[in-house]
């Protein structure tokens, strides 16, 4: 499953501007009005990742959020995932971010993971839309898994153990 994520000639977009958002490249840029983004609507956010993924954490701090984004920064350098952080259109206000990612599934060419925060979940169906247009429009991907949207957790779940088996029984 050693596909290559994105063809070499491809250049990631490093921002969106629409009627609703303004994306950037999810960095230590944005540090702090992601932090208070994602403390604020930690609640929300348990299990976006998937049912057994605990983040946000309820302690974490500024220092272990802005470490995080550099992660993000540099998978996005390496062209390995692509963070986005997700502003109003006045670029002041975070409203949350978008994830894309590797697809651990043969079938997808990504995973994308997207949130709104608390206080503005009527945005959320507008940034899907956005997101899967943005996606269809720009990027080179054919089938885009929203895992936890269009594909259960549990549906996902038995397609990347099925996945894994495969390939556990083509290395043995």
């Amino acid at each position: 499953m050693n596909k290559q994520f994105i063809p070499e000639s491809f250049e990631p977009p490093v921002n969106l501007d629409t009627e609703h958002f303004h994306f950037r490249v999810l960095d230590t840029s944005v540090a702090e009005p992601d932090y208070e983004a994602v403390m604020s609507s930690q609640q929300n956010l348990q299990g976006i990742f998937g049912p057994d993924f605990d983040w946000p954490k309820a302690d974490m701090t500024l220092d272990e959020s802005r470490a995080s984004l550099k992660v993000h920064q540099r998978e996005f350098a390496a062209r390995e995932a692509f963070a986005y952080s997700v502003f109003d259109c006045s670029q002041k206000r975070c409203l949350g971010s978008v994830y894309i990612d590797p697809s651990r599934s043969p079938e997808y060419d990504c995973e994308v993971y997207l949130w709104v925060r608390s206080d503005s979940q009527a945005l959320d169906p507008v940034l899907y839309k956005t997101v899967q247009s943005w996606l269809g429009d720009h990027w080179p991907f054919n089938k885009v898994a929203f895992v936890g949207r269009t594909i259960s957790w549990q549906t996902w779940g038995v397609e990347i153990s099925s996945t894994q088996s495969a390939s556990t029984l083509r290395e043995g």
